[in-house]
């Protein structure tokens, strides 16, 4: 019964988990905004959460493989796949990437999809309810 529950919310842990970190790399490239030499960063949402889920079903490896469980995770990584450096659309004097309007846009629309995911989670567990209670 558990791993079922396991895997019917399996995806969608999955997902808020990736949606969640690449929040994170949108929140630090709108801080790092005035940052000198700074580079904008971001993931591919579609092939991180395609990376992630494979590594969850156990079928490939997206991290990198530890000769000892004290070693740790490599740094900056996302859901096991290391965040790419964002194309820049116009340079600053400065050297920094950080273009605010796409920062802004991205940062809202993974907002948004984070918010429809966790929606689509509680919808699942009332459905869930409302089968168990009847």
């Amino acid at each position: 019964m558990v791993t079922k529950l396991d895997d019917l919310f399996r995806f969608q842990q999955t997902a808020l988990s990736v949606r969640g970190q690449r929040q994170q790399l949108l929140a630090s490239n709108i801080a790092n905004a005035d940052t000198p030499n700074y580079k904008a960063r971001d993931i591919d949402f579609k092939a991180v959460l395609s990376g992630a889920l494979q590594a969850n079903n156990g079928q490939v490896s997206a991290g990198l493989n530890k000769t000892a469980a004290a070693h740790l995770d490599a740094s900056g990584s996302a859901a096991g796949m290391t965040p790419q450096y964002r194309n820049m659309v116009q340079g600053n004097v400065d050297g920094n990437t950080v273009d605010m309007d796409v920062e802004r846009n991205q940062f809202a629309d993974n907002g948004v999809h984070y918010e429809a995911a966790l929606t689509m989670v509680n919808m699942q567990i009332r459905n869930m309810l409302a089968a168990i209670q009847g």
